[in-house]
């Protein structure tokens, strides 16, 4: 028989689905990232079990693969210095004239509108490593940033 006639499945036809890739470079986390990493592998642990529908399901579970890795591989990041500016630390700095303040976190916790950033951004790049007072290059500015103040967010009163 003719391959044209030839009824193929509509499994033939679909896309693959690949796994959600990971972030390259090491998973540093805050306590506060791993804590929401736990979070979200116990919300799709439920979800998944009150899911009735396969191809749901699946996807599901691809999710939860991603999220089990993220927390096997999480590492907490080590306490920066007193005043340094570090993963785990929160940043006022005045940057084009204006003042912001900034959490510099892992990858999984970051929220660049709520001015979370991971510490693989280039703002984050930028910062880290500098104390108050100091001024750090920016987008090809010299001297864009200046760092006003650091404070540790792995504190008993931050976390």
């Amino acid at each position: 028989m003719s391959v044209a006639f030839r009824r193929e499945s509509d499994e033939e036809h679909k896309e693959p689905k690949f796994e959600i890739p990971m972030v390259p470079g090491p998973n540093l986390v805050t306590p506060r990232g791993l804590a929401l990493i736990e979070a979200k592998v116990a919300e799709l642990e439920g979800a998944i079990a009150l899911e009735t529908q396969e191809e749901p399901r699946e996807a599901l579970r691809r999710e939860l693969r991603y999220w089990n890795t993220r927390r096997t591989t999480a590492e907490i990041a080590p306490s920066p210095e007193d005043g340094v500016a570090g993963i785990g630390t929160r940043v006022r700095i005045r940057l084009a004239g204006k003042e912001r303040v900034l959490e510099i976190v892992g990858h999984d916790e970051a929220e660049p509108a709520a001015d979370r950033l991971s510490f693989q951004a280039p703002l984050a790049k930028a910062l880290i490593r500098l104390e108050e007072g100091e001024r750090a290059d920016f987008n090809g500015r010299p001297d864009a940033i200046e760092i006003l103040a650091v404070e540790s967010l792995f504190s008993a009163s931050n976390r």
